[in-house]
């Protein structure tokens, strides 16, 4: 984890070392207009943001959606296809929802490796077009991973209990969403990339005299675009 915060971070510093040299060339004029016109571009910043995700391996689906979205602005700006972009958008983004669903074990396991996980202390769980409530009573729940497209899931918590350590539930809502029902000493992290949407802990703390867990964390990670969900800690 060390590693990778520091391979991060000398990754966006060579990146703003590369951006200060590129308009000091500007400033002075050794960059003529059509360079110009080829890297001064927002899409550009979309695409970098893309390829830092995918390369420090710290959401890859994040930074797949970043490339295709801003490859897909900078193609069809700079070299004027003359395509109406927003009638192939939804397509296209249901086709890259698609394949990232598809390829998801891979897109964000650690490259090489492949985790598949079967037993009551994990969900793995895909709502289509549907949904539902689930219950967990798991007392030594892990994480797992919730696909939502079109559709959503609840999951009661309450009686459940994490297990010590680091945890995480992996998710994906396209136009869908979940709900996380757990109790209020649960120590959770969203680490949740949303466009066009959001995720959010709504838990209401009974009192300062019940803290959060310092023993278990409970990681929230994924992407969520026109969707999300929410953490609570009572049912509606």
């Amino acid at each position: 984890m060390e590693k990778e915060r520091i391979d991060k971070r000398l990754l966006l510093g060579v990146i703003i070392v590369l951006t200060g040299l590129a308009l000091l060339a500007k400033n002075f004029g050794f960059l003529n207009y059509e360079l110009q016109h080829y890297i001064f571009r927002w899409e550009v910043i979309l695409i970098t943001l893309g390829l830092i995700f995918v390369v420090n391996r710290s959401d890859r689906t994040t930074g797949i959606v970043l490339l295709f979205i801003g490859g897909a602005f900078y193609l069809n700006d700079v070299w004027d296809l003359n395509i109406n972009f927003w009638q192939l958008f939804l397509p296209a983004l249901l086709i890259l929802a698609g394949i990232m669903i598809i390829f998801r074990d891979r897109i964000n396991a650690p490259w090489g490796k492949t985790v598949f996980t079967d037993d009551e202390n994990h969900i793995d769980e895909t709502a289509v077009f549907g949904g539902g409530d689930r219950i967990v009573r798991s007392q030594s729940f892990k994480g797992g991973k919730v696909t939502a497209v079109f559709g959503g899931l609840n999951y009661d918590m309450l009686k459940a209990k994490l297990q010590p350590g680091q945890n995480a539930i992996d998710v994906f809502c396209l136009f869908g969403g979940m709900k996380l029902v757990v109790p209020d000493d649960w120590n959770i992290k969203i680490r949740v990339t949303s466009i066009f949407g959001g995720f959010s802990d709504k838990r209401h703390f009974a009192s300062p005299e019940k803290p959060l867990n310092p023993d278990t964390q409970l990681f929230i990670t994924g992407f969520a675009m026109f969707g999300g969900g929410e953490i609570a800690s009572y049912m509606d």
